[in-house]
């Protein structure tokens, strides 16, 4: 049997889901909150920290893309969308309003338990005990230095914030926006700045980083050799 602290949220209106996921769920040994609509699972977000959140789209009320974009303005966390609209473009709507994935109705309880067991290991922080390492620098978040090319470098806060969600998400694009909320720098100016000194710490040559790359018209993303 599966042991672990994860809590997840299940937001739907319809009463068989929520009692079977749950059920299912609590099995795994999970911590299963529920919510009937938007307005409950606000409520219970004010009160309780979710490692993962189960949204239905078709609800009475705010549906579940107007709730996962209220959701995504405000905390970062990793959303599952559920829904009879298998079309393309519903999909797509999901995930570019931040929904990490995407599972049409019906599906095997199994498939979900998979996707949710993935979406808790890409979005679970590193362990600041030990040393990570990007292409040459080896990185203390512990003790906020970069060692690098003979050279103990130190980082500040901000930086150090914005490199344990990077190093948590390789390969991952991360918005001005989402960097931003992340370091407490709210000038898109400071931020390039900040991403700037990153790479003067990290890379063999800044102006054409390797690791911690630009990408045009969406953000940064940082790639692990």
């Amino acid at each position: 049997m599966e042991n672990n602290n994860y809590h997840i949220l299940i937001v739907d209106d319809d009463d068989r889901i929520r009692i079977l996921l749950k059920d299912y769920l609590s099995e795994k040994k999970y911590t299963v909150s529920t919510a009937e609509n938007a307005e409950q699972a606000k409520n219970r977000l004010k009160y309780f920290k979710f490692d993962l959140l189960i949204l239905d789209v078709m609800m009475p009320g705010q549906d579940g893309y107007a709730l996962t974009r209220d959701i995504k303005k405000k905390i970062d966390v990793p959303i599952i969308l559920l829904t009879a609209k298998g079309e393309v473009e519903n999909r797509i709507k999901g995930l570019e309003l931040g929904a990490d994935d995407y599972i049409g109705k019906p599906f095997e309880p199994k498939e979900l338990l998979l996707r949710i067991k993935n979406i808790i290991k890409k979005t679970s922080k590193i362990d600041l005990e030990t040393k990570q390492k990007i292409g040459q620098a080896e990185i203390d978040l512990n003790k906020m230095i970069i060692n690098f090319e003979n050279k103990s470098i130190k980082i500040n806060n901000s930086e150090k914030k914005v490199l344990i969600e990077m190093l948590s998400s390789p390969g991952k694009t991360f918005s001005r926006e989402k960097i931003g909320k992340i370091s407490g720098i709210t000038q898109e100016r400071s931020i390039d700045v900040m991403i700037t000194r990153l790479r003067q710490k990290i890379e063999v040559n800044p102006k054409n980083p390797k690791f911690l790359q630009t990408i045009r018209g969406s953000g940064y993303v940082l790639w692990i050799e």
